[in-house]
Formats: structure tokens, C-alpha cells, sequence
């Protein structure tokens, strides 16, 4: 009996190959640039895929379910959306974004990715031009050095920041603020700063109150630090006029950091939220935090 032959090797997908129709992985939808997920290395190059980059994909699709909605109503009042994601690393959610919603737009629709580190923005663009992706852009900026740049224009629709470790979230919501965006989506990551003021000012704060029992062991200081961090950015942003809306971004078993916040602006009272910003800020000794979670009262002072 005659061996036989090894399988050949499957060829890398031809730039623009979509999926379409059998060839449909359950995790792949339909029209999505094969090509571009091998470079994203979410498939590999025989079109397979590992744990680890299901798991990427499961995030990125669960939050572009919330994303595309918003990117409609853009349009149903616009001719244009324009989307800046920030600390936007390898762009996985930009390229996906782009390729399943901006891609089929003739118009002059925009996703700007910001991102320090250069050696990622100089592939993800050179993958924008490969791809021949025109409505890509990527700076090399941190998310405050954008908030000024001249290279974004002065109103921007949807901001986005995935995972932005620490004050990073916080930057991408002044830079939001500052841009006048309708709709901000938001997964917080690493909060250390407002723990780091908990700590700091513990033993001026436990004759205060018993509430200081709640963060005076230091893992205990550590998670109520961060949960109280994404309650404030909350309360910031209704006092901007906002309605906040937050979720679980996906089952606890792929990521640990795991909140999605999403806001909207609807021109809001402010009055309330504010109050309770600053009260929650006094009772909780984080008074010199008042600027970093300013509201529209401070920020005109």
C-alpha cells in the first residue's frame, strides 16, 4: 500500500479575499479581509486559529457589537464618522472596525489609532496601505499629547480605548470631552493612581470614618481603588451631560479587566452629578483629585 501524499500547504489569502459562503469559520464573518487577519496574526497562514487569538476575537467582536450602532446614528445625522481609538497597540480594533463597517462608506469617514510606541504605528500603517485602507490614520502620540495635536481635526464622533492602563482611560475622556464626542466606549484598565492617593492619605482618613475599613488592608486598597476610579469617571461623565451605560465587556474567563463603559452625550442635567462627584471625592479623602475628575464647573473656574 502506497503512503500517502502530506497535505499541501495552504497559500497565504490574496490581499482583498474576503470570506464568504463554506468557507465561513464560525468565529470569521461574512466579508471580513482573510489577508488582514493573517497579518493581524489573528489567523495563521494557513487560515487557522489558536486559543489566544479567539479569545482576542471574541472581545473585539463583543465590542464591536456595541460600536457599530453608534457609528449608524453618526451616519443617520452626518455625511461622515469620524472614530479615534486610543492606546490602540497592534490596531486590532481599528483594522476590524474598518474592515467590517468603513470600508463599504464612499465618503470621508475616519479612524485616526493613537499609539506611543512608533515600531506599531509604522506597521499598522504600513498595513492600512496594503490594504488600501484611505480612512486610516495613526499618530505617534500619547492619548494627552493628542488631546492638543493639530493632526486630529476639532470635533471627533466616537472615541474609543480599549484596555488604556491607568490614567490613560482618564486622558481618553478629556480628550473626548475636548473633541465634543457624541459617544464614548470605554474598557478601563490598571487603575493604580486613585489607590495610590487611598493609601497615601489612610491614616489621616481611619479616624474619619469606619467607611476607611473598606480599603485599609492593601489588596483591599488596590480593588477599591479601582472600582471607585471607574465609579468617578461615571459621575465626571454625567456631569458633562452624558448618559453612561456600563456592562461586562465578556465572560470573566478571557480578560480579569473587564468593564465597558459607554457613554453618550445627550445634554444632561449636571447639577446632581456633579454634587455627588465631589461629595463622593471629600468622604473618601480624595479632594486633590478634584482636577483629574473635573467637571464642567472646575473646568471653567
Amino acid at each position: 500500500m502506497k503512503p500517502s501524499k502530506p497535505a499541501a500547504k495552504a497559500a497565504p489569502a490574496k490581499i482583498g479575499a474576503t470570506v464568504t459562503g463554506a468557507d465561513n469559520m464560525p468565529e470569521i464573518r461574512e466579508g471580513q479581509t482573510v489577508a488582514l487577519l493573517q497579518e493581524l496574526h489573528i489567523l495563521t497562514r494557513d487560515g487557522k486559529m489558536n486559543q489566544d487569538s479567539r479569545r482576542k476575537l471574541k472581545q473585539v467582536y463583543h465590542l464591536y457589537q456595541f460600536i457599530e450602532p453608534l457609528l449608524k446614528e453618526v451616519l443617520a445625522e452626518k455625511d461622515s464618522v469620524s472614530l479615534v481609538d486610543h492606546g490602540a497597540g497592534k490596531s486590532y480594533l481599528g483594522f476590524i472596525i474598518y474592515d467590517l463597517f468603513f470600508k463599504a462608506l464612499n465618503d470621508n469617514s475616519h479612524i485616526y489609532g493613537i499609539e506611543t510606541r512608533e515600531e506599531l504605528v509604522a506597521r499598522s500603517q504600513e498595513l492600512a496601505k496594503q490594504f488600501k485602507f484611505p480612512g486610516m490614520s495613526f499618530l505617534p502620540l500619547s492619548v494627552a499629547e493628542s488631546t492638543e495635536s493639530k493632526l486630529l481635526p476639532d470635533q471627533i464622533d466616537v472615541v474609543t480605548a480599549l484596555h488604556a492602563c491607568n490614567t490613560a482611560t482618564d486622558d481618553a475622556i478629556h480628550f473626548a470631552l475636548k473633541k465634543k464626542a457624541k459617544y464614548m466606549v470605554l474598557v478601563p484598565c490598571c487603575q493604580a493612581e486613585v489607590a495610590t492617593v487611598l493609601k497615601k492619605n489612610k491614616g489621616k482618613s481611619l479616624a474619619k470614618s469606619a467607611l476607611t475599613e473598606i480599603w485599609r488592608h492593601p489588596i483591599h486598597t488596590r480593588e477599591f481603588g479601582s472600582q471607585i476610579t471607574n465609579v468617578l469617571r461615571c459621575l465626571q461623565l454625567e456631569a458633562h451631560g452624558y448618559h453612561v451605560n456600563v456592562t461586562e465587556l465578556v465572560g470573566w474567563e478571557h480578560s480579569m479587566k473587564n468593564e465597558l463603559i459607554i457613554a453618550t452625550y445627550k445634554n444632561l442635567p449636571r447639577q446632581r452629578p456633579s454634587e455627588r462627584l465631589q461629595e463622593v471625592l471629600e468622604t473618601l479623602g480624595l479632594e486633590e483629585m478634584g482636577n483629574r475628575f473635573f467637571t464642567e464647573q472646575v473646568a471653567k473656574q
